[in-house]
């Protein structure tokens, strides 16, 4: 079979020059920056769809080689979505006064939730100066002490009823070290001596002893009616601090009701505080020095702080400052989370321990956000391999995108075989958009592994690694040349400058038709170029900067292929140039 003709390729035909004044600046300072992403439309396509579709599962994944700069451009098209979107709601953690093991969660609108902890902390601060006046008040002390001394004459009066019978019977209530006790009397009161009883006679000790029995049944009723009658005093003195702790507490109460009236959760919950405010009054009252020694002092006061801990606030999410694109001119949006470390408790949170006297604990107070928390209501950004290396990583953010909630769980209780008490936070409602970054290899391998996968990540924005090379696509790869400058503070670079990265990135890509979309090769040879001019003591980066920098690297690579053609011109390796041979390359 013949050959065909060969055709001659001169270099001029396969390198493609830039026309330098057809550029049309001077430097890149002329040049306006670009704020569209250039040479990724069906990516950007995906992306749209994918963030106005609002159905569960449809969640991206931006898949393409690395270095191009995925993440940037996936946070830069999430941030100008999320500025025009509402700010999401502030979520705060709260006791529940029914269940304290369950916090309940409790939804602020944004930038509330920090007021409405220190509406509560100035409350409690409030209360531990109210509580304790309204207790030492002359109207409580003088119900107090009416109360009491009803108690102390119903006790006398069953007392001295008794005495009186007793001493018909020439009998006396007499107090001993042991209590209260019967003993026969003289004529004249004084208590008959075991002698003196000993020496009366039998009909006489007889009548004795039978009536001393009967008496002592009739006592032993009486002392028996004394701790009901206890109990009845205590049940008054409570109904009689809880008016008075509610005539105190109500006003407060009804304030703050007042002021979070278009919250209902935060008006049920302020009701809570005032029931249990009520009936626990006795924790806002300050131990005084006669309560006992300074250490018993010092351990009431810890028990106080431990139980007013109760009434504090946890603002687990915090929107009052959420930024979108357009943050610095003050714009409020949704927020835009990208997480380099995806550990599982990074992602949903976790409930913290503290130590002291030598034991941990925890309470509502310790729980932290994560990842879900804070981007709740707007979009999160993780790197896919990152997610997948970690524990359990990958599982807790499947489960939490299929409830639709982000409940959180420390892993030693998820995977504990025994059962132990353990916080059970109230879960959050859960509305994000998440975008997993990662190579395709990575993307059809979980396509294939995991079933779950293809269920909640439908959306693939393939990212191209080139793109075409025009005309036009020069001065938009101008502009985005400019717009790296500008972003890595490095010096101008002339339009010869720019016209020798341009004809390097169709280099890259191996076609004169191309432009490498790799924008993280492109922004190391920017700096590089800059490094040579700065060193050259340039200010403005030139062709020559860029050719230098271009071999530089070139050369730190380039061991292999030097060896290579070393060992060809040496004739250690023979390659034949001339003539044919079948199936041989």
């Amino acid at each position: 079979m013949a050959l065909k003709e060969t055709l001659r390729l001169s270099p001029a035909t396969l390198y493609r020059r830039v026309d330098v004044q057809s550029l049309g600046f001077e430097t890149t300072d002329d040049l306006e920056p670009i704020t569209e992403v250039m040479g990724q439309p069906r990516a950007m396509q995906a992306m749209k769809f994918g963030v106005d579709m609002a159905r569960q599962g449809y969640n991206l994944f931006a898949l393409g080689p690395a270095g191009l700069a995925k993440r940037r451009l996936v946070q830069q098209f999430f941030e100008t979505y999320a500025a025009q979107q509402p700010t999401p709601p502030d979520w705060c953690y709260v006791y529940d006064f029914d269940h304290p093991h369950k916090p309940k969660a409790l939804e602020l609108p944004p930038g509330k939730g920090q007021g409405f902890r220190k509406d509560m902390e100035d409350l409690v601060r409030e209360l531990r100066t109210t509580l304790p006046a309204a207790f030492e008040g002359a109207d409580y002390q003088a119900r107090r002490q009416a109360l009491e001394q009803e108690l102390e004459a119903r006790q006398t009066a069953a007392l001295s009823e008794f005495q009186e019978r007793a001493q018909k019977e020439s009998l006396a209530l007499i107090r001993t070290p042991n209590g209260l006790a019967i003993a026969p009397v003289k004529e004249d009161g004084e208590v008959l001596s075991p002698e003196q009883l000993e020496a009366l006679s039998t009909k006489e000790q007889a009548h004795i002893q039978e009536q001393l029995e009967q008496l002592e049944g009739e006592l032993q009723k009486i002392l028996r009616q004394a701790p009901a009658w206890q109990h009845e005093l205590r049940k008054k003195l409570t109904a009689l601090n809880q008016e008075i702790s509610n005539l105190t507490v109500g006003g407060l109460i009804d304030a703050l009701q007042e002021k979070y009236a278009d919250h209902p959760g935060a008006v049920e919950y302020l009701a809570a505080v005032q029931k249990d405010v009520v009936e626990n009054a006795e924790d806002f009252l300050t131990p005084t020095e006669a309560d006992g020694a300074a250490a018993q002092q010092l351990m009431a006061q810890m028990a106080e702080t431990t139980a007013l801990q109760r009434y504090k606030v946890n603002v687990l999410v915090d929107n009052a400052t959420t930024q979108g694109a357009l943050g610095a001119q003050g714009a409020l949006g949704a927020p835009v989370i990208f997480v380099d470390n995806p550990t599982y408790e990074n992602l949903v949170g976790r409930v913290e321990q503290r130590a002291q006297l030598g034991a941990l604990f925890t309470d509502f107070t310790l729980i932290n956000a994560g990842a879900l928390h804070k981007a709740n209501g707007g979009y999160l950004i993780l790197d896919a391999r990152a997610l997948l290396l970690q524990t359990y990583g990958w599982e807790g953010l499947k489960r939490a995108l299929r409830a639709q909630e982000i409940r959180i769980e420390s892993l030693a209780q998820a995977l504990s075989s025994a059962s132990t008490v353990s916080l059970e936070p109230a879960p959050i409602p859960l509305n994000v958009k998440v975008a997993l970054l990662g190579e395709r290899a990575l993307y059809y391998t979980l396509l294939e592994a995991d079933p779950d996968f293809a269920e909640l990540f439908k959306v693939a924005a393939d990212f191209d690694d080139e793109m075409d090379r025009d005309a036009e696509s020069e001065q938009l790869y101008a502009r985005l040349l400019a717009t790296l400058i500008r972003k890595e503070q490095l010096q101008p670079f002339s339009r010869e400058a720019v016209a020798r990265v341009i004809e390097h990135s169709a280099r890259m890509v191996d076609d004169a038709e191309k432009l490498s979309a790799r924008m993280q090769n492109v922004t190391d040879l920017l700096r590089e170029s800059d490094y040579w001019a700065r060193q050259a003591q340039q200010g403005v980066v030139t062709a020559q900067h860029v050719q230098q920098a271009i071999d530089a690297a070139t050369y730190r690579a380039d061991r292999v292929r030097e060896r290579g053609q070393e060992a060809i011109r040496r004739e250690m390796l023979l390659i034949e140039t001339a003539g044919e041979v079948v199936g041989q390359i």
